[in-house]
């Protein structure tokens, strides 16, 4: 018979290994985005150092969780419970940096201008990304349609005739109809989705981490009653 009640146990050692298929995942996923870090970096993108850290932490703290689960080594059990500290302690600290990445976004959307935008929008393969966002979306513009100063492109064109569109302002070139929103409420919509997302998957990990730390506690609980109520019997014996 175990040390630790079964169910305790299977439980334990069945969410260590769907983290250790989620660490496996994140592990392709980085090799996949590692493909294209040369890109990222000529456009200010982070580094994929942080996320090879992130995936392989991840995968090795559910191996750790697995031995410990399986072999009811105490010491093991205590690592793991120190290593969820810690886990719920970043993963606190990610979530809350996502949070005042959106805040601050929506803030300098916010308060961006045209002027503003106008520099960027001599750069030729921006323009031509906007545009592709422009067909897409159906949207004129980061900030407004005065980003493309007096020729407006046809992907700004409103062929709709409903509130959608606005007729075009006196004394610019291009289509007569123009898309009223703006490509920067969308641009922000799938922003704040993404921060959403992020915002959930460190959020939900801090909840399995701690978790994962009561848990321990109570298997490390379990071991040393079940070692204690053991030693006790051989000393009566031996009396």
């Amino acid at each position: 018979m175990g040390k630790i009640n079964g169910l305790l146990k299977c439980l334990f050692v069945f969410f260590n290994v769907l983290y250790a298929i989620l660490g496996c995942v994140l592990i392709y996923f980085v090799v996949k985005i590692s493909s294209y870090g040369s890109q990222l970096s000529l456009v200010g993108g982070p580094s994929m150092g942080w996320g090879w850290v992130f995936a392989i932490g991840i995968l090795a703290i559910a191996c750790l969780g697995i031995y410990a689960g399986v072999s009811e080594n105490v010491y093991a059990l205590k690592t793991f419970a120190g290593l969820m500290v810690v886990g719920m302690i970043i993963m606190m600290i990610f979530g809350i940096i996502v949070v005042v990445a959106r805040n601050k976004v929506q803030e300098e959307l916010n308060n961006t201008s045209s002027e503003v935008v106008k520099p960027l929008m001599e750069n030729m393969q921006i323009r031509r990304a906007l545009e592709e966002i422009q067909q897409a979306v159906k949207c004129c513009g980061v900030v407004s349609y005065q980003d493309w100063g007096d020729n407006i492109p046809r992907s700004c064109e409103c062929q709709s005739g409903s509130s959608e569109c606005r007729s075009s302002p006196q004394g610019t070139s291009g289509p007569d109809k123009i898309y009223r929103k703006t490509c920067g409420e969308v641009i922000f919509s799938w922003a704040n989705l993404f921060c959403q997302i992020m915002m959930g998957f460190f959020f939900g990990l801090a909840v399995t981490a701690l978790l994962g730390l009561l848990i321990s506690i109570l298997m490390v609980h379990q071991v040393r009653r079940h070692d204690g109520g053991a030693g006790l019997s051989i000393a009566m014996k031996g009396y």
